[in-house]
């Protein structure tokens, strides 16, 4: 005898993935308490964003030192804050068929936007000489 699924529980799953998104806090909610990487890319396969994961996977204890936050945009999807893509494209003007990487310093401003993946070595200089991260150092 066959089971029918009832549609309630198929329709959870298929939800999910979305309000797991959704109860993320907005990217301006680490303004203050995180510095953010933001890597924006025309979809999660591109290899400009893949080089940028593996930079920062690599720099990991680094970038948990200087409280980094990693949010991805890639397509409509958005990892890392619960905002829309189409909203944080708009608002750090963002190409949605370009790479591009940004560092947004804990006061919100962007300190480094590039098209090319940022090396740990340059995210470190610029962020090691950021009045927060000095002032923090004392």
């Amino acid at each position: 005898m066959m089971i029918p699924i009832r549609p309630s529980i198929t329709l959870a799953a298929i939800a999910m993935p979305v309000l797991a998104t959704a109860a993320l806090p907005p990217i301006a909610t680490l303004r203050w308490h995180k510095r953010v990487v933001l890597i924006a890319a025309p979809d999660a396969n591109d290899p400009s964003a893949s080089e940028q994961r593996a930079i920062l996977a690599a720099w990991h204890q680094g970038a948990e030192d200087r409280d980094i936050a990693v949010v991805e945009i890639a397509g409509s999807a958005v990892s890392g804050a619960g905002d829309a893509a189409p909203a944080l494209r708009r608002r750090y003007r963002l190409e949605p068929a370009r790479f591009t990487v940004l560092l947004i310093g804990k006061d919100g401003q962007v300190a480094v936007r590039a098209d090319r993946p940022i090396a740990a070595d340059r995210l470190q200089r610029v962020i090691d000489a950021m009045p927060m991260r000095r002032a923090g150092e004392r």
